[in-house]
């Protein structure tokens, strides 16, 4: 069976059997990543800076674009947050453009010396940055994605394959078509960046199975998308499987602060990783707290689910089972819960919790302290939305994904996080006895 589902492929590509046209199409970004690992900084920043203009010339075709598969979305019957993270207007385009350009702007890691050492007998012994090689990019929804995961990955030195969702579909061409675009008028290789734009799932399959030309492959979507590729992947995996992301409200806290926080935190944008998803109040705040908060959290459209204690204090609510606070809601739910006091907080975290982002709301030091240190997540934010959890919030220039693992890279993963390293040696005549 031939394959024709992917124009973005070279022609010669597309005419090969599927398994060898993935094949064919990591050996290019194996060929494009070393020479990716020796292009200057100015090259990379130039590729980047053109990419920003390119943005903006074709913001009408992008969008005509997007407006295609928010169409199609919306006749699928996709809920509204899937369809508020597929859709572009200028606003998120120049937020795109603005990554870029901060990009752009920061050190370039690829050759940074991360330590140096001179060994008793004269060896000068580097540590140095070097980039990972090819990374593949699997991807739900947003397309503003494409454009984030392509800055960090060939500023880094990889080359990078996309593979976005069939929603995001025409979107994604688009983008990745100004992007590539600017690749050879800025001395950086034209597979360094190369896009799958094919619905069919099998594609996946094929590049899972490529060790040993893909590096590392990145999932960014729902959890049965995350599960696949860490079942299938035959190269490492950098993920998050989900963002049960909690708010605990401390008996020391400031209740105007924390109202303004929890509705920041659920409601800014429900449908992304690191909204919050479950709200929990020292005993001792909940008679003054919970109304309130609720109140404000109500008047936004948002359904809560509490405990037994939570619909005393307000009766109108659904009770909440152990499934709910153990589900990634993505939506205007949010679970609550009355706790005694923090220990029993920081014990709800780590039994439900998913290791992705976790606030404390108090003016109490130590007891900021205490859950800083036992909540076990890749990002514990003191007095703070857990919505700030972010690459570009941390001053990474964007992100590629947020991980959950303890290996190699936790948290937003920016240009650091797609290194690697090597050690050079520097001797003088040295051989060991």
């Amino acid at each position: 069976m031939r394959s024709t589902a992917s124009p973005s492929l070279p022609s010669e590509v597309q005419a090969l059997e599927p398994a060898a046209q993935y094949e064919e199409l990591a050996h290019r970004a194996r060929d494009a990543a070393r020479k990716l690992a020796e292009v200057s900084s100015a090259a990379k920043n130039e590729w980047l800076l053109r990419s920003v203009n390119g943005l903006r010339s074709h913001e009408a075709e992008i969008l005509e674009a997007n407006a295609r598969d928010v169409a199609q979305a919306e006749a699928d019957g996709l809920a509204p947050a899937q369809i508020d993270r597929l859709r572009l207007d200028s606003n998120r385009l120049a937020t795109m453009a603005a990554g870029l350009r901060e990009v752009a702007a920061l050190p370039d890691p690829v050759g940074r010396v991360l330590e140096r050492s001179i060994r008793p007998n004269g060896l000068e012994v580097q540590k140095v940055s070097v980039p990972l090689g090819v990374i593949l990019f699997i991807y739900e929804s947003r397309p503003n994605v494409t454009a984030d995961a392509a800055a960090l990955c060939v500023k880094s030195g990889n080359a990078l394959i996309l593979r976005g969702g069939k929603e995001a579909l025409q979107s994604n061409r688009a983008v990745h078509a100004v992007l590539q675009e600017a690749l050879l008028p800025s001395g950086l290789p034209a597979d360094a960046l190369q896009l799958v734009a094919t619905p069919d799932r099998s594609a996946v399959g094929h590049l899972l199975r490529l060790e040993g030309l893909i590096d590392l492959v990145i999932p960014r979507g729902g959890v049965g998308l995350i599960r696949r590729v860490a079942a299938e992947a035959r190269m490492p995996v950098l993920k998050h499987y989900q963002g049960i992301c909690h708010v605990y409200v401390d008996r020391a806290a400031d209740l105007d602060m924390a109202c303004r926080i929890i509705v920041n935190a659920k409601c800014q944008r429900p449908g992304v990783c690191n909204a919050a998803e479950c709200l929990l109040v020292h005993q001792e705040a909940a008679s003054a707290f919970l109304p309130v908060a609720a109140a404000q959290l109500r008047a936004r459209g948002v359904e809560i689910r509490g405990c037994a204690a939570t619909q005393r204090l307000l009766p109108e609510v659904r009770p909440a089972t152990d499934e709910d606070y153990r589900t990634e809601y993505l939506d205007l739910i949010l679970s609550v819960k009355v706790v005694d006091d923090l220990e029993a907080a920081v014990a709800h975290i780590n039994r439900f919790g998913s290791g992705h982002t976790d606030a404390i709301l108090t003016e109490d030091q130590s007891a900021a302290r205490r859950f800083t240190t036992a909540v076990d997540s890749a990002a514990v934010m003191v007095n703070a939305s857990t919505r700030f959890h972010d690459g570009f919030e941390f001053g990474l220039g964007a992100e590629i994904g947020i991980s959950t693992d303890k290996m190699h890279a936790r948290g937003p993963c920016g240009l650091r996080e797609l290194c690697s390293y090597k050690y050079v040696v520097f001797g003088n005549g040295q051989v060991r006895s």
